[in-house]
């Protein structure tokens, strides 16, 4: 027989669930507020939205599964699903490109999920408020992570320490300004180990998750009438992303295949 909870008990929140512990700011902050009630109701997790200004407005959203996944039909699923609410909710007036990917190798850290799972790597976190030191910009290696929530804390390792500073240090995520893991042979290595058991697992893929442009024409004053898709390279588990060659770009033009 299945046991109840007990009364007053409070259930655990789920990996789907977990609060991220920083986030956007003015335009950006609206998107990633109309945006993640539609990713969570898909099985995904927002990870970061931003305005980018390349060869015209970009809206790039990162999002993953809770175990760091996201394939090239889970991007597909999601650009369907998010292009009539952001049409809706018209937070951008001007012509831009809604892109959608994983969040990389080198991703952005923003649950404790992240860090925990980021234990060993190195990685450059920004806090909000100094330490006692003063300082509130480190990089090096995370050694551990204690607690759960903005009530969790991190312990780094530094590899930026000059000698009359503490190499190890304990950093409070809440005070978290921005976090994300550095491109390191390390983590390279574990990408394609990770990706090779991915494989093996699952047998031959299709293609591998990139960035996904959607293919239906926008609407709304100013909107790009039509942007073709992206072919990529696949996706690996804990949310890391090989790297991808578009084909087909010429000068001036961008996610042509």
């Amino acid at each position: 027989m299945a046991e109840t909870p007990a009364a007053g008990a409070v259930e655990a929140p789920s990996l789907l669930d977990e609060p991220r512990l920083c986030g956007e700011t003015g335009v950006a902050a609206r998107i990633a507020h109309t945006a993640e009630p539609v990713l969570t109701q898909l099985g995904f997790r927002l990870v970061r939205a931003r305005i980018l200004s390349q060869n015209g407005m970009v809206l790039q959203i990162m999002a993953e599964r809770p175990d760091g996944t996201m394939t090239i039909d889970d991007c597909e699923a999601a650009s369907q699903a998010l292009s009539p609410e952001l049409d809706v909710e018209d937070v951008i007036s001007d012509a831009y490109r809604l892109e959608l990917s994983s969040p990389g190798i080198d991703r952005p850290l923003v649950r404790v999920s992240d860090f925990r799972r980021a234990i060993g790597h190195e990685a450059k976190i920004e806090l909000t408020q100094p330490l006692a030191s003063g300082r509130k910009r480190f990089r090096g290696n995370i050694v551990s992570v204690e607690g759960d929530g903005r009530d969790a804390v991190v312990t780094l390792e530094r590899d930026d320490a000059p000698p009359d500073e503490d190499k190890i240090v304990q950093m409070p995520l809440r005070d978290l300004d921005e976090a994300k893991l550095m491109l390191t042979d390390a983590l390279i290595r574990e990408a394609l180990r990770a990706g090779k058991a991915q494989l093996e697992d699952d047998g031959p893929s299709e293609e591998e998750a990139a960035p996904q442009e959607d293919s239906r024409p926008r609407r709304g004053p100013g909107r790009f009438a039509m942007a073709r898709g992206n072919k990529a390279k696949p996706l690996v588990p804990a949310g890391v992303q090989t790297g991808f060659k578009k084909k087909g770009s010429g000068p001036g033009r961008r996610g042509d295949a």
